[in-house]
């Protein structure tokens, strides 16, 4: 098809028999279109062809060759190899005009189905007219018909995209492409997986994290206002912004920008918050995770297909980034993972770093104290999924700041899939372990993370041991659970990754969200908003550790001066738990004191603390909160009812089908 359109360059053809010799091309080509058109019959017996389009391409060429034929100016004063030549270019444009009109009921079928919904016959026949208007001369017209031609294929539309890497699909279903490749994105899921379209016309699932707004110099096209605010502009920003640090050496080439980050960002689907609140029965009338135990009047203990505690040790031969760009923390992030979607909360726990040991991070493996949760490098993983493929996946990240620009990203610096059970299903064993790093994103296989030093195998056996211990690991260690430890772990949601020294502070959480929906709830059919502050705002705190950890901090103090007869009482450690949750971070959650919360800013941390610090001191001085919060010193939030009112219908998470 790239020579339709495209006149002889002899002088001896004119305007007229161009538009014979076209006018017989469009008699060849309606006929197969019409054939395959939807609500036009083909052959006998064949079912009408789904659009392509290419077919849709075709319609729209030839429609511009009629606009081409009728602006070229079919005049008299040409040769004409024929007798007659005014009734003849009369009776020739009445044919051209018919198989035009008939193109474009065409056209219109396959708008309505096209995957390139943004070309329409209209918008390129006034494209044409404009560059016709700039042509004076027969050749260069012709000349310019071929390059025009090359350029309607390829002019990207609003639904183009443009791969970043490498992928092979992981299923059937998937879509594999290589880098730099352009598709067409006919819907774009929810979960992060798109149903795109290559140039061949194959169309799969593609992984979006993959993919960025195609965009060619020249065509002056300016995003909508939906696309600016899609995650696949950043998506586009952040790949250039790697592209180019790669370029000047900054990062190690198998550096990506964070996948796990990105998704954490686009919302509260895959934040603890999210997944701390009750799950739904698929009818939306019980809860799933949720159940009473009249027997000791409290809630029923959940076993899970998944339950278990890893530590994080360290990681090694983890590579340097260059002196152009300041390292603002060094961090792992990890979920439960099957090979396509992320089954958990993505939980963080940030490393820690020392100058005469560059290349190492270590992990505190219990924090207590004043230590904050961030680095407890102990965390509970819990799901009830019955993938056999599932099993934890660990990014290492960085966030950065460029000297230069000041503009501030997330890079992935390696991943690794710790799967939990082998093919027969059997859970991996307790022990430590020492998982490679590779480079790219999970969706890649076969980068690594730094390409100057290979993993490919050698003879030698010696410089195969070498190279390995030169390799970025990471260092975990699964642990064995007691029968104590089960139980505590059995009254957590079905699926949740967090901190070890959370853990208590999300028991008696759960015991009160417990009593509060199961038991003393009026009626079971009731859907009214509840006034409960510590359920209106508890979750809120799992994204804000400083004010978590205060609270834990709080908690531990009131906790130490209770007998050991209060702390078997679960119902006054309930009461107790209430008390200090408001005289802790309940007033801070409102303060006008407390700056926003910021990932990875010193600045904001050490603030926010200083705030934390000064009213947990005061509430002490004073014996509780009411001081500080009837002090004209003290300024507030203006009251919004969601401080103090759950709305449980809202906040529950819908019930899925776990594979």
């Amino acid at each position: 098809m790239a020579g339709l359109g495209r006149g002889s360059r002899g002088r001896g053809r004119g305007p007229l028999q161009r538009v014979q010799r076209r006018s017989r091309e469009l008699r060849e080509q309606v006929p197969p279109l019409r054939g395959g058109s939807e609500g036009e019959p083909g052959e006998a017996g064949r079912a009408p062809a789904v659009p392509r389009p290419a077919d849709w391409l075709i319609c729209c060429r030839w429609t511009r060759c009629w606009q081409r034929a009728g602006s070229a100016g079919l005049s008299a004063d040409e040769p004409a190899p024929v007798g007659n030549y005014n009734q003849r270019k009369e009776e020739e444009e009445k044919e051209l005009l018919k198989l035009t009109q008939q193109l474009q009921k065409l056209a219109a079928v396959f708008s309505h189905e096209s995957i390139s919904k943004d070309y329409t016959i209209g918008h390129h026949i006034e494209q044409e007219n404009e560059e016709e208007d700039e042509d004076d001369e027969e050749e260069s017209s012709e000349e310019e018909d071929e390059v025009e031609d090359d350029e309607f294929e390829n002019q990207p539309t609003i639904e183009e995209c443009i791969t970043v890497g490498d992928f092979d699909a992981q299923q059937e279903g998937d879509l594999s492409f290589k880098k730099s490749e352009v598709l067409l994105i006919l819907d774009k899921n929810p979960d992060g997986w798109w149903m795109a379209e290559n140039s061949k016309g194959e169309r799969g699932l593609v992984p979006k994290t993959y993919l960025a707004v195609y965009k060619k110099e020249g065509l002056g096209q300016k995003p909508s206002e939906e696309e600016t605010d899609d995650d696949i502009e950043v998506v586009d920003e952040t790949n250039d912004a790697i592209d180019v640090l790669a370029t000047m050496g900054a990062v190690p080439s198998g550096f990506r920008p964070s996948t796990l980050s990105q998704l954490f960002e686009e919302g509260n689907e895959f934040r603890a918050s999210y997944f701390l609140q009750p799950e739904l029965t698929t009818s939306q009338l019980a809860f799933k995770d949720l159940v009473w135990n009249t027997e000791k009047g409290t809630i029923q203990p959940r076993p899970t297909r998944i339950s278990l505690i890893i530590t994080l040790w360290s990681c090694k031969m983890i590579p340097l980034p260059g002196v152009s760009i300041q390292v603002l923390s060094r961090h792992v992030r990890l979920c439960l993972f099957d090979g396509n979607r992320v089954l958990s909360n993505i939980h963080t726990v940030r490393a820690m770093w020392q100058p005469k040991n560059p290349k190492s991070w270590t992990f505190s493996p219990r924090v207590t104290g004043i230590l904050p949760g961030l680095l407890d490098g102990d965390c509970f993983v819990r799901s009830n999924s019955s993938s056999p493929d599932i099993g934890i996946l660990f990014e290492l990240g960085i966030t950065y700041i460029r000297n230069s620009t000041g503009e501030r990203g997330e890079l992935s610096c390696g991943w690794t899939f710790l799967k939990l059970f082998d093919s027969s299903g059997i859970p991996v064993s307790s022990k430590t372990l020492e998982l490679l790093l590779n480079g790219g994103t999970p969706y890649e296989r076969g980068v690594e993370v730094d390409p100057s030093i290979s993993r490919r195998a050698s003879d030698s056996i010696f410089h195969q041991m070498i190279t390995l211990k030169k390799q970025p690991q990471l260092f975990v260690k699964l642990r064995s659970l007691s029968t104590q430890s089960k139980d505590i772990l059995n009254l957590l949601p079905e699926t949740l990754i967090g901190s070890m020294c959370y853990i208590h502070l999300l028991i008696l959480y759960r015991q009160i969200l417990g009593d509060v929906l199961l038991k003393d709830r009026i009626s079971a059919q009731s859907a009214d908003l509840i006034s409960n502050p510590i359920l209106a705002t508890f979750p809120k705190l799992m994204e804000q550790p400083d004010l978590m950890d205060a609270f834990r901090s709080a908690w531990a103090e009131k906790e130490s001066t209770l007998k050991r007869s209060e702390k078997r009482d679960q119902e006054f450690l309930k009461t107790v738990f209430t008390l200090v949750y408001h005289d802790s971070v309940f007033p801070l959650l409102q303060s006008t004191f407390l700056p926003k919360h910021k990932w990875a800013d010193e600045e904001s941390e050490a603030s926010r603390w200083k705030v934390i610090a000064d009213f947990l001191k005061q509430t002490r001085e004073n014996d509780g909160a009411l001081y500080s919060l009837l002090s004209s010193e003290t300024v507030h939030k203006a009251f919004d009812i969601s401080e103090v009112a759950y709305d449980f219908l809202g906040e529950a998470r819908k019930s899925s089908v776990s594979t």
